[in-house]
């Protein structure tokens, strides 16, 4: 197997690190090679807040607690969380008095630091922003060049992983660090040494979500 495919194969979502910090070298040599990420029109919309301030991270770490209890009392029941199509049944006071995973939270202060990636919404061609439902087209932009920051982590020795919880909070992590309005918050990515790494990833199938020709119909086989 490529070196290529095996890192592909390999990057995984790590949230628990060690103390070694990412120093500035190392973190300029993963955004000098994710830059490569296309982008629509190349327009190169994605900025970066590199936050290694504790105090910082831990608000961060805050913000984020509104939506994981709303995804930890969706999942209790059954539901699949903050999905636009079901309305969620789980109620206002459910979710409030639910206590969601640390797992989910502590990553931001667990690692030694935290990019807030961003999209400059100004630059963005969202072609599907007339259309009856959520917007998509926008993240074209923005998360190859996020997958690409965990693929050149990986390929340094180091890990992390993606993480939205923060984002229904945006005006205030609009506040805390500087980011104009018109620049949308479009990930949290904690990175550091992970504690272990993964090398088995589990993964559907490809003849569970690709078909040939239309919807539902037969998936590509191995070797034609």
């Amino acid at each position: 197997m490529s070196e290529l495919y095996q890192i592909m194969r390999t990057t995984f979502a790590a949230r628990q690190f060690t103390d070694e910090p990412v120093p500035d070298a190392v973190l300029f040599k993963i955004l000098d090679n994710a830059r490569f990420a296309p982008s629509g029109g190349n327009r190169q919309g994605w900025r970066v807040v590199i936050v290694r301030d504790r105090a910082i991270r831990e608000t961060l770490a805050a913000l984020c607690l509104p939506a994981t209890r709303r995804y930890a009392a969706q999942v209790k029941a059954g539901e699949n969380p903050w999905n636009t199509i079901d309305p969620t049944k789980v109620d206002a006071t459910t979710i409030e008095q639910m206590q969601p995973p640390a797992s989910l939270t502590a990553q931001l202060t667990r690692a030694p630091v935290v990019l807030v990636v961003c999209l400059d919404l100004k630059v963005v061609a969202s072609l599907d922003q007339y259309l009856p439902r959520v917007g998509v087209i926008s993240g074209g932009s923005v998360y190859p060049f996020v997958w690409n920051i965990l693929m050149a982590a990986r390929h340094e020795g180091y890990a992390g992983n993606v993480t939205t919880l923060a984002v229904p909070e945006e005006a205030k992590i609009q506040e805390l660090l500087g980011i104009p309005r018109h620049v949308a918050v479009a990930a949290l990515v904690p990175l550091g040494r992970p504690t272990k790494n993964l090398t088995k990833l589990t993964r559907k199938p490809v003849s569970e979500f690709a078909f040939l020709e239309r919807w539902g119909g037969p998936s590509p086989a191995p070797g034609g």
